[in-house]
């Protein structure tokens, strides 16, 4: 009898798959009563249970245990199908409706520009090289032609970590670091993070910035106005125009800054409804980076000789230029983390 109720109990497995699978919603209950009603076939055979001898009881137990939890999971699956089949004819599926377009990430603006603008002058024949965030003073300040108590250090409120350690201000550390590690020819751009005690609408504690420098015999300003207008040209287009500016640097001389004509006004200096342009405040030009010729004094400091090797240097707020690219009006909005803000450069 044991063997016999074991078989029955099993059989109720593929005979409750066959009856679901052709049962509809106008039947499939009164399939459900059939096998799994209080009366059905599973309650049956459970009930036959109680003539078995009592050692056979448990492992009859278990099996019809089984079946009950295969069968409650047919019936599970069934009620699906017919719900999802009951869902499709109140909702046919249209072909012609557009595709579910999924969630894409973007970059972020500060991360395009920067991207861009290094790949621009490695096409020119430049090395990305990278460094540690936090600085010696000597590779900071001192290599550079910055001396303690040089009036220039004034120029960049420093974050300290000791007396002689703290968060770079610039990224020229690197340039330092590998004209002391390596010798002359040099073409580099070192991109990356730098520290500055400053907060407010224009300026943040910390920003990002690129900054270039190419080592060689005969190196001329001529040829540092080549690689930087065909940058500026390369990243807001051939039309832009650039003029350079005698400035002060204490790590180049002589030095300029850099000027590109309004990107909003077209260098212009007035909207086409009449108004003055508010991002060159109706001068005509923007100013997005400065430059020069390496100073000998650094050269020494690095153990490369001036008389033999020149070079020149320039550096980049990549914020900066990124504001310009996209029109973007305020620095903050760089540090919001708002998704809504990177989705538009998708």
């Amino acid at each position: 009898m044991k063997t016999q109720l074991i078989q029955d109990l099993e059989a109720l497995v593929p005979r409750f798959a066959e009856a679901l699978a052709e049962a509809d919603a106008s039947n499939v209950e009164a399939v459900r009563v059939q096998f799994l009603g209080r009366k059905g076939s599973l309650a049956a055979l459970m009930a036959a249970m109680g003539g078995l001898d009592p050692q056979d009881r448990p492992e009859v137990g278990r099996v019809a245990n089984a079946v009950k939890a295969r069968l409650a999971e047919l019936w599970q699956q069934c009620q699906e199908r017919l719900a999802q089949k009951a869902q499709g004819a109140t909702m046919p599926f249209d072909a012609g409706d557009p595709a579910w377009v999924p969630h894409v990430g973007a970059l972020h603006p500060t991360t395009r520009i920067q991207q861009e603008i290094c790949a621009v002058l490695q096409r020119m024949g430049f090395e990305t090289v990278s460094g540690p965030e936090v600085e010696t003073d000597f590779h900071n300040f001192e290599a550079l032609n910055l001396p303690p108590g040089h009036p220039a250090r004034d120029m960049q409120d420093t974050l300290y970590i000791t007396e002689r350690v703290l968060l770079r201000t610039h990224t020229s550390p690197m340039q330092v670091r590998t004209m002391l590690a390596r010798r002359p020819p040099l073409a580099i751009i070192a991109p990356g993070k730098v520290y500055r005690r400053d907060s407010d609408l224009t300026h943040t504690p910390m920003f990002h910035q690129i900054e270039g420098l190419l080592v060689d015999r005969q190196v001329t300003m001529a040829q540092l106005r080549g690689v930087l207008t065909a940058l500026v040209q390369a990243v807001f287009g051939a039309s832009t125009r650039v003029r350079f500016r005698p400035s002060f640097f204490p790590f180049t001389e002589p030095s300029a800054e850099v000027d590109m004509s309004c990107v909003l006004c077209g260098g212009r200096g007035m909207l086409d409804c009449g108004e003055g342009c508010r991002v060159c405040k109706g001068t005509g030009w923007v100013e997005i980076l400065g430059c020069g010729m390496v100073d000998p004094a650094v050269f020494a400091k690095v153990g490369i000789d001036p008389e033999e090797w020149s070079g020149f240097a320039f550096g980049l707020g990549v914020e900066r230029m990124a504001m310009l690219k996209y029109g973007i009006g305020d620095l903050r909005l760089f540090f919001e983390n708002d998704s809504r803000f990177v989705r538009q450069f998708a």
